[in-house]
């Protein structure tokens, strides 16, 4: 079973060069607005990396600044969009 949690703390990490911190990131932690390597470019790089590491597709309109406001916010993201027939 995939491990979404350890999985987008690997795609965190490796996006924002966090050298190993979004290992001890939970559900509460506060993304967009409380890193610094997270700005506007930085989210069109994780959007990306997340589709191509989870094997997902997001429609512009799936994502807006809610989904990066946490690390529960975008887990549950890309949980929802795992949990989706795929076509």
């Amino acid at each position: 079973m995939l491990d979404t949690r350890k999985e987008l703390a690997k795609v965190l990490d490796d996006v924002l060069a966090l050298g190993g911190r979004a290992e001890t990131f939970d559900d509460s932690t506060a993304l967009l607005g409380a890193l610094p390597e997270l700005d506007s470019m930085a989210v069109v790089g994780i959007i990306a990396a997340l589709e191509e590491h989870f094997a997902i597709y997001f429609a512009d309109d799936e994502i807006d600044g809610s989904s990066f406001a946490s690390f529960g916010s975008l887990r549950q993201l890309i949980g929802d969009k795992l949990a989706q027939p795929k076509h």
